[in-house]
């Protein structure tokens, strides 16, 4: 054993410095063969980083054998130029074959891509961008603390990525929840694309990390035996978490290549190829690599890892409201959240976690802070690490949440979303405030293109419910729903829906089934369709219309990216689109909202049939929610003539 597991020796031996510099010699050789198989790839950053990885990963408590148990140590990887090396590290330590890495490397299909994938053994997160490690480290250090285990959480960044600001939300969300198990090393070889870090962007990274209350020792990240001291030494500090500065040089091992900043751009050619592998010892034959990369013919296009499985959380019986109940849908998210929270409490502290981003009194998380304050994550305005940190959680089988005004929690945070979607992870998000919802606090808050964002994440699912009373379903459903998920929910008042009888029509028999639409008042002639919080006037549009003697159909879409989806068969919207006529209302830039899914299913489907989109077609002002839909044109009365009109064609 060259490193003993959990750095518990006090020092690294003669023996395993040698080993570590004559592993890191071949590790230089297969990134530099990973490249050329590949093709057309620059690795003067791989190439300064590689002693730092294997140190960290012969020294944690990981089994290549058992790589997934849950006691184990933890290694997350941001250095975006460090992928190949952390294969190559990987495979030389029997994670899996190296030839399989040195061959498929960029091939399409396989899980060894130009950025990590969770399908590699021995990798925590995949697709990570610059920045993310941090917060990344924080849910699986959290999610392990809530297990009642303290692995040791070890983050491998690179100093250009200190330029994102995640990195900060993240540092400080660490102090503050004393993740104190968490040791971040960055790999300083002042070098990016661009020219010189210390050029591209001046920083003093190391004081940024003391003022934020992090330790910081800084060494020689090519010595094996400093490395070494430095980790042991920062996971043995349990007052705070650590920063490693690895002073480091780009193109490390090969002579030519060393403090040359070009290798950052672009790839070897083949006689410099030749010459640099030959330097670090090895053969510069790429012939059988090559074969077996074609031999592999193509892979199937699919997702590399799993989706999350179905929670198990005791999420509780839902509350009926009645007419008259006067509350919005923020406050019946945040009564159903606590209620949940309450049946899950004999659970333990694993079961949910919270996460609230500075404006819990305005999206109904205060009843939840309250009950379960030891499950409450505030993060203040760092929405972006709030996000990561809740989808890592996620993949350790926390259920997380996090809760912000929709332009923060779609729009702001769309990169973290993005790779929570590429990890497949649990992540919960609700997004409050929608449409013109924030009023007169002005159009930087307005959220009016929520359907079309979240579309362009493919994995992640949407729901925006009616009333208090599918707003309380929906959220029981979304908690144990596998996979990512955004609920919207609006801070306005919001009448119970009630059927022709009076009485509740979300409540009782019904159930929330993700995918399928509501009829909530009959009619022929037409359908009218609307989603979400303008479900009370789209039935006021239906009440006008019924006085004068042409009611159509009224239909709620509470899912609407699930209306053109292959594998939902939506039979009761699908019934009232063939009825020829429909109205589409909406408080949504109207060209890439319910409309144009529905649009999109009409053409799919080929069904004959006239639309009428009623919705937002640019920014809207400051002022009362009421006033600004009136002036939009979208409130029932201003609307009815118009729909009156398009039914009678």
């Amino acid at each position: 054993m060259v490193i003993g597991k959990g750095f518990k020796e006090e020092e690294l031996s003669g023996h395993g410095v040698r080993e570590i510099r004559g592993l890191a010699r071949q590790v230089r050789a297969d990134v530099l063969k990973m490249a050329q198989v590949a093709g057309k790839t620059p690795v003067g950053g791989a190439l300064s980083v590689v002693e730092t990885l294997l140190t960290v990963i012969l020294g944690s408590d990981i089994d290549p054998a058992d790589p997934a148990n849950p006691k184990r140590d933890r290694i997350v990887v941001s250095h975006e130029n460090a992928v190949m090396a952390y294969y190559s590290a990987l495979g030389r330590l029997d994670f899996f074959d190296l030839d399989d890495a040195i061959g498929l490397y960029g091939k399409a299909g396989s899980i060894f891509e130009g950025r990590l994938d969770r399908a590699v053994p021995g990798v925590e997160w995949g697709a990570t961008q610059g920045g993310q490690g941090i917060a990344v480290a924080c849910g699986l250090a959290l999610a392990a603390r809530w297990k009642g285990n303290k692995p040791n959480v070890f983050v491998l960044m690179s100093d250009e990525e200190q330029q994102r600001g995640e990195i900060g939300e993240a540092r400080r969300f660490a102090k503050k929840y004393r993740l104190n198990n968490i040791t971040a090393i960055i790999d300083a070889n002042n070098a990016q694309v661009a020219g010189k870090t210390s050029e591209v962007m001046p920083q003093n990274i190391k004081y940024e990390y003391i003022a934020d209350g992090w330790d910081v020792i800084e060494i020689n990240g090519h010595d094996p035996a400093e490395l070494y001291q430095a980790i042991r030494r920062a996971s043995q500090i349990q007052s705070t978490p650590v920063l490693v500065i690895a002073n480091t040089t780009v193109g490390a091992g090969v002579s030519f290549m060393e403090n040359q900043l070009e290798f950052m751009n672009r790839p070897l050619g083949e006689e410099e190829f030749s010459e640099a592998v030959r330097e670090l010892g090895e053969s510069p034959d790429l012939a059988e690599a090559l074969d077996y990369r074609t031999a592999f013919g193509d892979f199937e296009f699919d997702y590399l890892v799993s989706e999350q499985e179905e929670g198990d959380l005791d999420v509780g019986d839902p509350k009926t409201y009645r007419a008259g109940d006067s509350l919005s849908n923020i406050d019946a998210m945040g009564e159903a959240l606590a209620s949940v929270g309450d049946s899950t409490a004999a659970t333990g502290r694993a079961a949910l976690a919270v996460f609230d981003c500075a404006h819990a009194p305005r999206t109904g998380l205060l009843p939840f802070a309250q009950r379960h304050h030891e499950r409450f994550l505030q993060c203040g305005l760092s929405g972006r690490a709030a996000v990561t940190v809740a989808s890592s959680m996620s993949i350790e089988g926390v259920s997380a949440l996090v809760t912000d005004y929709g332009v923060y929690a779609i729009g702001d945070v769309f990169a973290q979303l993005r790779n929570a979607d590429h990890n497949r992870s649990g992540v919960k998000i609700v997004a409050t405030h929608l449409g013109v919802d924030a009023g007169a606090e002005g159009k930087s808050l307005h959220c009016i293109d929520y359907i079309g964002s979240v579309a362009n994440l493919p994995g992640f699912n949407l729901i925006l419910p009616a009333d208090p009373n599918e707003t309380d379903r929906a959220l029981r459903f979304m908690l144990n729903a596998p996979g990512n998920w955004i609920m919207g929910v609006n801070s306005t008042q919001a009448p119970v829906i009630l059927n022709g009888e009076g009485e509740p029509v979300f409540a009782g028999a019904y159930q929330f089934e993700y995918g399928k639409s509501v009829s909530v008042r009959p009619g022929e002639g037409g359908v009218i369709l609307s989603t979400g919080h303008m479900l009370p006037r789209a039935l006021r549009l239906w009440e006008l219309l019924e006085g004068e003697g042409m009611a159509p159909e009224l239909i709620h879409v509470p899912c609407p990216l699930a209306v053109d989806r292959e594998d939902v068969e939506d039979e009761p919207l699908l019934r009232a689109l063939r009825k020829g006529r429909v109205i589409i209302l909406e408080d949504h830039i109207k060209t890439t909202g319910l409309g144009a899914r529905i649009a999109n299913v009409v053409a799919k489907r080929g069904i004959s049939c006239r639309l009428l989109g009623l919705g937002l077609t640019r920014y809207s002002f400051s002022g009362d929610q009421s006033e600004l839909l009136r002036l939009a044109g979208l409130e029932p009365e201003k609307v009815a003539p118009q729909a009156k009109k398009f039914l009678k064609r």
